[in-house]
């Protein structure tokens, strides 16, 4: 499920939000040794925007290609300094995914597509979800919140056991 995070804006994202961002970066970089393209902050401008991204989720989804698409945009923006809240970089994306471009376009900006997104938003902020990335098993006895932990799998593998055992 999507949880959106931030709205459109075209306004560029206050200077000290992108240096916390960057600095998130480093330090994720040196504790898990996640890779970065750190030139993000000087090749775009970047703006407080995931909903554009979060639609091309939605609109790949209708044409079965809602991982490949989730991959794609964290590679452009994570490795590749391109910035996911422009709806051209996403429809570049779709087009080197092999979608039907014309569909995707239609798909990425249709009110349908914002109102899916909305509803997820909606659903995701009422079972907790209000950190991103969150997780949570559903199962017949309720939807159970599961902590991650990034340094050790583990942990978050075995709450989604526990959470899956019917007792």
């Amino acid at each position: 499920m999507l949880g959106g995070l931030a709205p459109d804006s075209d306004q560029p994202m206050p200077a000290a939000m992108q240096q916390q961002i960057a600095a998130h970066w480093h330090r994720i970089e040196s504790q898990l040794g996640t890779k970065f393209n750190h030139e993000f902050w000087t090749i775009n401008t970047p703006r407080r925007s995931t909903y554009p991204a979060c639609r091309a989720i939605l609109a790949a989804r209708t044409q079965q290609a809602e991982p490949q698409m989730l991959t794609a945009i964290q590679e452009a923006y994570y490795l590749q300094a391109r910035n996911p809240s422009d709806n051209v970089v996403l429809i570049d994306l779709a087009n080197n995914l092999g979608l039907d471009k014309a569909r995707f376009c239609i798909d990425l900006l249709s009110e349908t597509t914002q109102q899916a997104l909305l509803a997820e938003i909606q659903f995701t902020q009422s079972i907790g979800g209000n950190s991103f990335p969150s997780l949570f098993v559903h199962t017949p006895a309720g939807i159970t919140p599961i902590i991650v932990d990034y340094q050790n799998a583990d942990t978050s593998i075995q709450q989604v056991r526990e959470a899956i055992e019917f007792k």
